[in-house]
């Protein structure tokens, strides 16, 4: 795995020069997201078609569940190839920093 540290704007925003990181389960990652698109688009369509509120409601929550086991594989392949690299480069203290602030993210 290739990693090199994004640069970033004084709003702790990745510039233009964004990070190359090669995504170690990149086919199965963007399989589920398109899954998740067609889901995006059903919902749409029942809406539009005037469903019953819970079945469109449930339809979302699964939705959810899908968009987050997506943000949780993405956090592991982030933990144990940029952090861990980071770790042993001497950078460890700002990598868990920015965990933190992901994680902080998630637990709203």
């Amino acid at each position: 795995m290739r990693v090199l540290k994004s640069p970033a704007d004084k709003k702790g925003r990745a510039t233009k020069d964004a990070v190359i990181h090669i995504q170690p389960s990149k086919d199965a990652l963007i399989k589920r997201l398109n899954r998740i698109e067609g889901q995006v688009r059903g919902i749409a369509k029942m809406i539009t078609e005037d469903r019953y509120c819970v079945d469109v409601l449930n339809q979302i929550s699964a939705l959810q569940s899908a968009m987050d086991a997506v943000a949780m594989e993405l956090l592991e392949n982030h933990t144990h190839g940029c952090m861990q690299s980071a770790i042993k480069s001497g950078d460890g203290d700002a990598a868990i920093d920015e965990m933190m602030t992901l994680l902080r993210k998630f637990a709203r």
